[in-house]
């Protein structure tokens, strides 16, 4: 089954082959990837789409990192032909999220306002750093502030009236 890229949650990014079995690293954008195993398919493709439906044989931590099996990838070679390419699925076949936890593709697009109740912008995207991730905001004038994704500046998530709260300075 194909999809287009807005029926998709993108979950994460496969990288480099791992061994000569068909395994694959992966880059996951979120701190729980091994939930995904309760899913029995993914979906890779590019940014856009199109989605195809792949089935998952394998997931397991390997070091610091992350590493899946997919079906039809059986060797390095075509582990290789997959770096680069997206991980994903349709929101209903998402495990649930506990409270305070956000996929990214829920927090893109939502209005990001300080305490003082001025618009910062939308939030564009989010980067993953090491130490927290960070929201990629964008006002309407073109100023880009990169907001860190903890308790200290992230006040509230209010999803249903798509608002981000935070405490930080439309000057800062």
């Amino acid at each position: 089954m194909d999809l287009s890229g807005s029926e998709i949650v993108v979950l994460g990014r496969l990288t480099d082959p791992y061994g000569i079995r068909g395994w694959i690293r992966v880059h996951p954008y979120g701190d729980d990837p091994l939930a995904w195993r309760a899913m029995s398919a993914w979906w890779i493709g590019k940014e856009g789409g199109p989605w195809r439906e792949v089935g998952l044989q394998g997931l397991k931590l390997h070091g610091d990192g992350v590493v899946a099996l997919l079906d039809g990838v059986a060797d390095r070679t075509r582990a290789e032909a997959l770096s680069g390419m997206l991980v994903g699925a349709p929101r209903e076949a998402l495990p649930a999220t506990g409270e305070d936890e956000y996929y990214w593709a829920d927090l893109i697009g939502l209005e990001v306002v300080n305490a003082a109740g001025e618009r910062l912008g939308q939030v564009a995207g989010l980067i993953e750093t090491g130490a927290n991730d960070v929201l990629r905001v964008a006002a309407a004038d073109g100023t880009e502030r990169l907001l860190p994704f903890v308790e200290s500046v992230v006040l509230a998530v209010e999803k249903e009236s798509g608002v981000i709260r935070v405490e930080w300075g439309s000057d800062w």
